[in-house]
């Protein structure tokens, strides 16, 4: 007989182990970029910012730890200036490209 697991039970997936190298959060960022959502763009460098020490991250960023944490919550809507003090104090650079048609 097999045993059935119900999607409920289990584990949340956690990226933030995974995020290890400024070539893996790039390619990280870039893929949650294309989905355009910003709760998401949040959520990611939430993962980032936790894989890389949230307190050194927030002080890098010039912002409270507590601070950090609520901006960066999966749902949250970040102000742009946020997201760029985040991503500078992580190294990071979002970078427009132009659409291709097809």
């Amino acid at each position: 007989m097999v045993k059935r697991i119900k999607v409920k039970e289990l584990p949340a997936f956690d990226a933030a182990p995974y995020l290890n190298n400024e070539e893996t959060i790039a390619a990280y960022l870039t893929d949650i970029l294309e989905a355009n959502d910003v709760g998401l763009l949040a959520a990611a460098l939430g993962d980032i910012a936790r894989a890389r020490g949230m307190a050194e991250i927030a002080k890098s960023a010039g912002i409270t730890r507590e601070a950090l944490y609520k901006a960066l919550r999966p749902g949250s809507e970040p102000r742009l200036s946020t997201v760029n003090r985040v991503c500078a104090a992580l190294g990071v650079r979002l970078v427009a490209q132009p659409v291709h048609s097809a």
